[in-house]
């Protein structure tokens, strides 16, 4: 396939449509932009060459024109010295070189239409190359948020299956036997406080006790005195 036929199939192509229909696009976008790749290359080769070719033609017109030049002031010396034939013979001679100076000057012209297609293919392709690039760089980020979802999906049907639900009852009965445990260091053992209450009622039963032993019997039981009277 010629350069121009891989040139034009490329700017005709419709990267988003060809995408759509492709089995794999991020691998089919990096073939697309490495054609352009190269095909961008050749053109830019094709192009200098173009312009080498025009500096050279270039080069021969202004050698050309001096020439010319040349032989006009031969003809008008000659002339000034009424050497007619001789100013012929340099009439001639410039007549040469300005019947070459013609095809030349077409040449150029060609050559420098050439280096214009050339530099505005260059630019379109160019701008074709740069949206193949941020299409690439669109698909990679898609893939690695596909990537990313599907992890994320497997890693919650994971977290949702059988075994990691018993896992988790596991680890929650290992918990509350923890705080079961924890519970029963203490149980049965009276708090401080607990124990400083339970000493201020044994001590008011002792008192009461001590106050019944002293109060004499009659006193304790009036009712029982009048009934031995």
């Amino acid at each position: 396939m010629g350069i121009f036929t891989r040139f034009r199939d490329i700017i005709s192509s419709n990267i988003n449509a060809i995408l759509d229909k492709a089995e794999d696009p991020e691998k089919l976008i990096k073939l697309m932009i490495r054609e352009m790749e190269d095909t961008l290359v050749e053109i830019k080769a094709a192009c200098a060459g173009a312009m080498a070719s025009s500096k050279k033609v270039q080069r021969q017109l202004a050698t050309l024109q001096d020439r010319i030049q040349y032989w006009e002031e031969k003809a008008q010396l000659a002339v000034s010295k009424g050497r007619d034939n001789l100013a012929r013979e340099a009439l001639v001679e410039k007549r040469r070189f300005t019947r070459r100076i013609d095809g030349l000057e077409n040449e150029f012209t060609e050559h420098n239409l050439l280096v214009e297609q050339y530099q505005a293919d260059i630019r379109q392709l160019e701008d074709k190359l740069k949206s193949a690039r941020d299409k690439q760089r669109l698909l990679v980020q898609r893939h690695i948020h596909a990537s990313q979802k599907i992890q994320a999906q497997e890693e919650i049907r994971r977290v949702d299956s059988a075994a990691a639900m018993m896992k988790f009852d596991e680890l929650e009965n290992r918990i509350e036997r923890m705080e079961a445990e924890g519970d029963l260091v203490n149980f049965g053992k009276q708090t401080a406080l607990d124990a400083e209450f339970d000493a201020l009622d044994v001590d008011e039963e002792i008192e009461n006790e001590l106050q019944a032993l002293k109060t004499p019997p009659s006193i304790a039981n009036p009712d029982k005195e009048k009934a031995s009277k």
